[in-house]
């Protein structure tokens, strides 16, 4: 059998088990696999640093399959490797109950999958921030600890989304020359012919955002070897146009949206089976393509036992500090920095706006961890995500900790999770609360994937004022409150503000949110031995015996809440205030601790946000003064006016509670 011949069936053991899983499924996308297997052939048994009896190898090249409908391509090729967590029961085993072999690819369910695909555009902007996870950190520990590739296959869906437009300006720009895409240009979407829907210049595009493009057929793949072999070369990031027959190989429906998303049938696969030369039964691979396979899988062994030598010989302190940084561990003592800014403010009294004492914490936190690195949306100094010890990432200059990400806020988010994927970086970024919606669904692939990004949003309410109610959240915080493992922090002053920060490094498995004022806040806390924001709410201001009534309020509304306590004692009603910082956090607390809090008496609650959501602490016969609806454009204090979230409206809808 000749190279070029084996070569070809094992493409083919691609599309079969591809194909197979999908009709044994009765569900699935085999379109895509049949189209770039010999592609996918091309990078993982020529190109391709890894080695499968150790996918988490730290030096290992990244492929990031952002079509992630097409996913039986990396469950395929995680089998025909050798990947222990992809057995051939698990390919069988396509899209069911408990399968490690999802619908998409999941982080955390398959060694192969760097990042969670399927929301399409995610995966080729998650890989900018690989490739600038990589370049970031060679600047620090040099190209002997750090030194391999970042591969995307990605498809028209992908390079249709917005935030591609938003990933590839990025790429360029850094100049991530180690970032290759490989674009399946099929000229199919699903509903037909791409010309439908768009009639762009792909390579003009790319190439007027500072890339290298190629063009090739995605079937030749000698042709496909050569054009990676040119990317590798190249001074810029590189997207080589593969174009290849999407559903490859099936008789009757190859070429057509028919293959995208749906099984190809019996008689299409027996018909795909003559017309390829493939007599083997569903899920039966020969020896000698399964041994070739292996044999791919095991190359990289020795470009690993070489890595690790050369990592072994890196002078110490440089090793130990890669090592700490590939760990995700916080240093010891790292907060307490943090420590004593709680206790100066204290003392002092310190009054500030929420993301002010952000910035203050910031200043003590970034000299403390190396790992740490920061961002804005084109923010940041409204946003006060930088520092004074800060220096600012860029193109021809990567050893910085602070990046400009200018006015992407999803493309920011995307790439946080890259850079937190890849590891080595605690990444944070910032923008305004409301602009929250743009960075959305990069917010929930981190919540899902269970990664540590820290989102620092400030302007978190009406209370920001002039900007209107373009500028003014109100639903935002109610509907990140809604998202699973998604931490959300409202502070209320400079010591919370802190132990929020305190919490979200220390949350490694999800991540975190703070919501943070304009308007300055006074330092309402005389303690802070304890890190009550940890429990997500507590008991600010007990009353003296049994309360007459509980006030419940997050942020700057927390004041607010005090000044009626006073306005309410006055009148001799008992009010005991309760600091709501995280809902999740609290809401994971025993119930006798929340009982505790939350207390007998009626509630009371206060928000300059939407009222939703806070009924399940007021109850039925509590009260909710907030938002019902949008901002004005006005200066702060005429806007609580207007609206009715004052100490005045707290007291008196608790003193009518009291008396009903």
């Amino acid at each position: 059998m000749t190279m070029q011949t084996l070569n070809a069936k094992m493409a083919n053991a691609i599309r079969f088990l591809s194909a197979d899983a999908v009709q044994k499924a009765k569900s699935g996308h085999p379109g895509m696999p049949l189209g770039m297997a010999d592609v996918a052939t091309v990078l993982f048994t020529r190109f391709l640093k890894f080695d499968a009896s150790a996918p988490r190898w730290a030096d290992r090249d990244r492929f990031v399959l952002s079509a992630g409908h097409g996913s039986m391509l990396l469950y395929s090729l995680g089998y025909l490797l050798g990947y222990s967590d992809i057995t051939l029961d698990e390919v069988k085993n396509f899209r069911q109950l408990h399968a490690k072999t999802a619908g998409h690819p999941e982080y955390g369910h398959v060694s192969l999958a760097e990042t969670t695909t399927g929301p399409l555009g995610q995966g080729i902007t998650n890989a900018v921030g690989f490739a600038l996870a990589e370049k970031m950190l060679a600047a620090r520990y040099g190209t002997d600890a750090v030194d391999h590739f970042t591969y995307v296959i990605a498809g028209d869906g992908c390079l249709m989304e917005g935030i591609s437009q938003e990933a590839i300006a990025m790429a360029g720009h850094w100049k991530l020359n180690k970032l290759i895409v490989l674009w399946d240009d099929n000229s199919i979407c699903i509903d037909g012919d791409v010309a439908l829907a768009t009639s762009e210049d792909q390579h003009a595009r790319f190439r007027a955002a500072g890339w290298n493009t190629l063009a090739v057929d995605g079937h030749d793949q000698d042709a496909v070897a050569a054009a990676i072999e040119a990317a590798q070369k190249s001074d810029k990031p590189t997207m080589i146009a593969c174009k290849t027959v999407i559903g490859f190989g099936a008789p009757t429906l190859a070429g057509t949206e028919k293959t995208h998303g749906a099984p190809l049938g019996d008689t299409e696969l027996a018909g795909m089976r003559d017309k390829l030369g493939w007599p083997h039964a569903p899920f039966e691979i020969p020896e000698d393509v399964l041994s070739a396979w292996r044999a791919a899988g095991a190359r990289g062994a020795a470009a690993r036992a070489v890595w690790e030598a050369r990592v072994a010989a890196l002078p110490a302190d440089v090793k130990a500090a890669f090592d700490a940084a590939l760990s995700g561990a916080l240093p010891q003592g790292w907060d307490a920095g943090l420590t004593a800014l709680k206790e100066k403010a204290i003392a002092e009294k310190t009054k500030v706006a929420t993301r002010k004492a952000s910035q203050m914490a910031l200043e003590v936190i970034v000299p403390a961890l190396p790992t740490i690195v920061g961002g804005s949306a084109d923010l940041t100094h409204s946003n006060l995500t930088v520092t004074k010890d800060m220096t600012s990432v860029l193109p021809d200059a990567m050893g910085g900790n602070y990046i400009h990400y200018g006015v992407r806020e999803h493309g920011m988010a995307s790439v946080m999770n890259g850079l937190a994927l890849h590891g080595g970086f605690i990444p944070y970024g910032g923008t305004f609360l409301v602009f929250t919606d743009y960075a959305r669904p990069a917010i929930r692939m981190a919540a899902l994937m269970g990664i540590r990004t820290i989102y620092v949003m400030t302007h978190d309410s009406i209370g920001l004022g002039e900007d209107g109610p373009t500028h003014q959240p109100v639903e935002h915080v109610a509907s990140l409150r809604a998202m699973p493992n998604l931490l959300v922090f409202r502070p209320a002053d400079i010591v919370e503000t802190a132990e929020c920060w305190q919490i979200s490094l220390e949350n490694a498995t999800g991540p975190s949110l703070l919501a943070l004022s304009r308007q300055n806040l006074p330092c309402l806390r005389d303690d802070a031995s304890v890190n009550l924001s940890a429990k997500g709410a507590y008991v600010l201001s007990e009353t003296d015996g049994a309360r007459d009534v509980t006030l419940l309020a997050s942020g700057s509304e927390v004041e607010i809440a005090l000044k009626a306590r006073d306005l309410l004692a006055a009148k001799g009603v008992k009010a005991a205030v309760v600091s709501m910082p995280c809902w999740e956090l609290f809401d994971a607390q025993p119930v006798a601790y929340r009982k505790a809090v939350l207390g007998d008496a009626p509630r009371v609650a206060v928000e300059a946000l939407s009222t939703f959501g806070w009924d399940r602490y007021t109850g039925l016969d509590g009260a909710v003064i907030g938002m019902t609806g949008f901002g004005a454009s006005a200066p702060a204090e005429k806007l609580y006016e207007l609206f009715g979230i004052t100490a005045d409206a707290v007291a008196a809808k608790a003193e009518e509670l009291v008396k009903a």
